[in-house]
């Protein structure tokens, strides 16, 4: 899609005013209940009623940058609560993918390399593998060196053998059919 033309501050392409369309932004009437749903707000800079509103303003340059959208852990309580069904989790994601297209640098580079780390679990699978999603967060963010160094990655490996003996962490992640249509939806 793209990122937003540089030479028009503020404006979407017409494909991606669609899918702001489609996510029903516009029926937004701020009535803040996604806001007093959210877990995770006393982390943000902007709220979701707030990001929702200046996405619907056109106000890119402030969505684009925010640690709000960086932040959002995709629970959909806000999407749930919203009386007019606005996709605001999936609006979320949507300026998460603007903002690395446009090459913004995220104030949260850790929650990056994990968006990062996901979406290639479920490019290669089809599917989320725990062990194999964690293995590339570690690697991508750098805590793995890090453990490796303060020895806390004993604590890790101890949960996750704890975890493995209560059938909780599976050791080869499950096959699933077509996985080859994932991975074009993907490209896509």
């Amino acid at each position: 899609m793209g990122p937003p033309d540089k030479g028009m501050k503020g404006k979407f392409h017409p494909e991606q005013e669609e899918l702001i369309k489609i996510l029903k932004v516009p029926a937004c009437y701020q009535c803040k209940r996604c806001t007093n749903g959210c877990p995770v707000t006393f982390a943000m800079d902007l709220y979701p009623d707030q990001v929702i509103r200046r996405v619907g303003m056109g106000q890119l340059d402030k969505v684009l940058t925010c640690r709000t959208i960086w932040i959002c852990s995709s629970c959909e309580t806000c999407t749930t609560r919203c009386p007019n069904e606005v996709d605001i989790a999936g609006v979320m994601d949507f300026l998460k993918e603007l903002a690395i297209e446009a090459g913004i640098e995220p104030p949260e580079p850790r929650t990056l390399a994990f968006h990062e780390s996901f979406l290639k679990e479920i490019q290669k699978r089809g599917r989320v593998f725990e062990g194999g999603l964690m293995q590339r967060y570690m690697l991508k963010s750098g805590d793995l060196f890090a453990k490796l160094r303060d020895g806390s990655i004993w604590d890790d490996v101890s949960m996750g053998i704890r975890l493995m003996k209560k059938g909780r962490l599976p050791l080869l992640p499950e096959r699933i059919k077509d996985r080859k249509e994932i991975r074009e939806l993907m490209q896509k």
